[in-house]
Formats: structure tokens, sequence, C-alpha cells
């Protein structure tokens, strides 16, 4: 292992919570804090929107995943990850920017109730716990990689957490907008860099995809199988809708100086997204070919360290200080993102309701306590975890998918939608997901998630039509109409500042 290699990453490790630290001078407000005030242009969107998600996922379980299984193996991510970023920028744009609110969660406020609120948030807040972890859980990967085995892939999850928390408790999202547009140019030019260095071992461009298209791992489509068709789409309808009520997408695109911004940021951030998690995965596929015997092996066992691995081995030492910076890039730029989100949404949707009376200072403390707290328990679960990084992402959004999707879309396009509908789809939704997850798991037909969201349509349409029990009808013509009075009245106060 070069030391200079260390000496690099340290450096940039340095820079980037500088970089960091610097922004977090900027805030001063709550909503500072939380959206970052709400003026970021195209290109900072765009940044943010992509290198949120252009994380641990991509580079490595999604790479090593396609190495494995070829395309069906990641319908999921990147083609249903992409798809619920494009059409998340359509329905937040079009329909949730005006109204000028913090979290998801104040929309399910606003629309239903208190407890809806609660409910949805809570939902969010636990989707979130497999995504960060799968974060902390490479960044321990690359670290003992980095100093070959002498740090522990558990003291490197532990050290990955200390960076990630310095500068994201104090700058929050202005800190993580900034650092974002700093890592994007760095993650695109590093793996485009690593991929023109490893396709000089493999003979070009052309032999790896004829190698990959010859290994079937072009065969995108299942088997003409009724399991393998509902397996595969629910893969990619977990990480497609069930990743649209997240508060990080909801986060980056309401950042957004305006509403069209707040679209196409989205949209670009999506497609760029789409197109370069093919980069990791030529460069991971091109090991089989620059060292089958090896490598094949470590497909079998391990093949999460594939990737760093064949850098280390086979490229240069100014390829490995390029690659290990972008990879740390991308992971620190989602990892802060990702655990920015659940907290502002606990801290706002939970902790305040039982504190009506704090002031802005104080609720942005409390913001940065939330975050370290849920910081704590996703170190815990990632050390506990056995999941590979892949499968602790495309795990996590099956809450949200059962509990958070239909209450989102019905209330945004359906008038009728009310308090007790949302309520029926939540808990219809995921106790039927759990109920099938305990008794069947794997076994079951249908996965247990879409069983979750075809009951949780059913919940909302039979609890909205069925006489009012719990909860309020919406007593306006336009249900929305109070959301809007809302929103003008938040952009009226804001103006008067």
């Amino acid at each position: 292992m070069h030391s200079s290699l260390l000496w690099f990453v340290a450096l940039y490790l340095m820079i980037s919570v500088g970089i960091g630290l610097y922004a977090a001078t900027r805030v001063h407000t709550a909503k500072d804090f939380a959206v970052a005030g709400r003026h970021l242009p195209l290109p900072v969107v765009t940044a943010t929107v992509f290198a949120t998600w252009f994380g641990a996922e991509a580079v490595f379980g999604v790479s090593s995943t396609f190495v494995k299984e070829g395309l069906g193996g990641v319908v999921a991510d990147p083609f249903g990850a992409s798809l619920c970023l494009i059409i998340a920028g359509v329905i937040f744009g079009t329909k949730l920017y005006k109204l000028n609110v913090l979290t998801l969660g104040d929309f399910f406020r606003m629309r239903y109730n208190r407890t809806v609120e609660v409910l949805t948030t809570l939902c969010i807040c636990a989707a979130y716990l497999g995504w960060v972890a799968a974060q902390i859980k490479a960044l321990g990967l690359i670290f003992s990689v980095l100093t070959d085995g002498a740090m522990s892939e558990a003291a490197g999850m532990i050290l990955g957490t200390v960076i990630v928390l310095t500068y994201t408790t104090l700058g929050g999202m202005l800190s993580v907008a900034v650092l974002d547009f700093v890592q994007m140019g760095l993650i695109m030019g590093g793996m485009l860099f690593i991929a023109s260095t490893v396709s000089e071992n493999t003979g070009g461009v052309m032999p790896v995809i004829e190698h990959a298209r010859a290994a079937g791992k072009f065969e995108f489509f299942p088997e003409p199988s009724v399991r393998e068709w509902l397996a595969f789409l629910g893969m990619a309808m977990t990480m497609m809708l069930g990743s649209i009520p997240q508060q990080d997408v909801f986060q980056r695109i309401t950042s957004a100086k305006t509403a069209k911004i707040a679209i196409w940021g989205s949209i670009l951030g999506g497609s760029i997204y789409f197109c370069f998690c093919f980069v990791p995965m030529f460069i991971a596929y091109s090991a089989t070919l620059i060292d089958p015997v090896g490598f094949g092996a470590m497909i079998e066992t391990d093949h999460q360290r594939v990737l760093p691995l064949l850098v280390l081995q086979h490229t240069p030492l100014a390829a490995q200080v390029v690659f290990f910076g972008a990879v740390l890039a991308a992971i620190m730029s989602c990892s802060s993102a990702t655990l920015l989100a659940p907290s502002v949404a606990f801290s706002e949707n939970i902790l305040r309701g039982l504190f009506p009376r704090m002031t802005d200072h104080r609720f942005l403390w409390m913001m940065r306590i939330t975050i370290v707290c849920f910081a704590m328990i996703v170190l815990a679960f990632a050390l506990n975890s056995e999941s590979t990084i892949f499968g602790m992402v495309e795990n996590a959004y099956k809450v949200t998918l059962a509990g958070a999707f239909v209450p989102l879309i019905m209330g945004i396009y359906w008038q009728r939608a009310t308090t007790q509908g949302a309520l029926a789809a939540i808990f219809g939704g995921v106790l039927s997901w759990l109920l099938v997850e305990a008794l069947l798991g794997e076994a079951s037909l249908v996965p247990p998630q879409l069983i979750g969201l075809l009951v949780s349509f059913v919940g909302m349409i039979a609890g909205s039509y069925l006489p009012q029990w719990v909860g309020r009808p919406t007593p306006l013509a336009d249900p929305h109409a109070a959301l809007h009075g809302h929103a003008a009245a938040q952009t009226h106060h804001t103006g008067s500042q």
C-alpha cells in the first residue's frame, strides 16, 4: 500500500470538511439549515440531486450486483432510482414547491392531520436507516481497503461517521449543497479517468462489452414466469415509487430558487445519474477480463471488494488517488444528505409538535442534536448488519412504498381523500407488508411490499368513502385551498422581513 495514497486521501478529507465548515458559517436560521434558504440555482440543484444518489450503492452495490447478476439484477437501481428522481421532480415541482414547507410531513399534517404527519414521518425515517447504513458500511470498506486491513471495517465505519457528522451537523443543507457541487465534478471526472485507465488493460471498451454480452449480462427481462416477473416488478417499483416520499428528494427539489429549476434540476440530475451508473459497472466487469481467476472467485465470495481491489492492484498511483478521491466524494455526499434528511423530518414533524413555543435558534440546535442521535443509531445498525450494500438500499424503501406513497399521491391528486382513508392506507399497507414478510418472506408469490402497496390503495379508497369515524373530512370544495393559503401567507411573511 502506498503511503502517498493515504496522505492524498487524508488531504482530500480535510479539504472537504473545511469546505463544509466554511459553508456552515452562512447558516443562521433553521430554514438555511433545512433547505439552504431556497435559493439554489439549476447547476447546484442538478449536482446535489445527482450526488445525493450517486453513493455507495451506485459505486459498489450496483456495479458488483451487475457483475454477478447482470442488468436484470439492477432493475431497482439505476433504472427504478433514476425514474423516481424524474417523477418526483415533476410531482414536487408542480404540486408541492409553492407550499413553501420544510418537510413532506408538513404536507401530511396540512392535508390530513397531526396523526398522519407523525405516522408517515416515522415511515420515512425508518426507510433511511438502511440507506444511510449502506453509506457508512461503504466508508468502512474503503478505509479498510486503503489501509490494507490495518484498520478494520468497523473502525472505518466509526471514522467515516465522525467525518460526515462534523460538517453535516454544523452546516446542514447548505454545506451538503456546496460540497455536492464541488464533488460532482470530481466524481464524474475521476470515474471516467479510471474507466479510461482500466480499458487500456482490456484492449478497449468493446472487448468488455462483448464479453458481458456473451456472458448474458445484458439480459434485462426475467424468464417468462409469473413468480419471476412479479419479483422483477417488485424490485423496480420498490425503488421507483417507494423513494418518492423521501425527505432527501423533497429537500433537494424544494431548495431550488424557482419551481421551474426544481423540476429541471431533478430531471437532469436523474438522467445524469442513470447514464453515469454504467461507468462503475464497466470498471467492475473489466476485472473479469483482467484477472478472471482471482476476481472470479471473489465475485462468489465478496463481490463488493472487486472494484476497489481492481483499482489498487491494476492501476498506477495517480489513478488510485483519483479513484478513491472520487469514491469518497460520492459516498460522503450521499451519506451527509441521507443523514440530514430524516433528522430534519423527525425534528420538524415530531419533536417540534411537542415543543410548539420553541424559538428558531433552539429548533436549529434540536435538528443538530437529532442528527447526532440518528447517526449513532445508523452506526450501530451498520456494525451489526450482515446485508450487502445493495441489499440495504434495495430493502430500505419497502416501508415507504407500503405506508407513505399512497397517502402522498392520493393526497395530491385525489380531492376525495380523507384523514380516515390515509390512516387506513398507512396501517393496512404497513401491517399487511410486515405480516406477509414474516409469514411467507421469499416464498410469497407476490412480493410482500407489493401486497402492502395494494392494500394501502384499497384502504385509502375504502376509508375515504365509508362514513367518517376517524379524523375529519376536508370541509373545502378544494382541499388544497388551505395549503395554497398557507403558502401565500408564508411567502408574504418572508417577503416582508
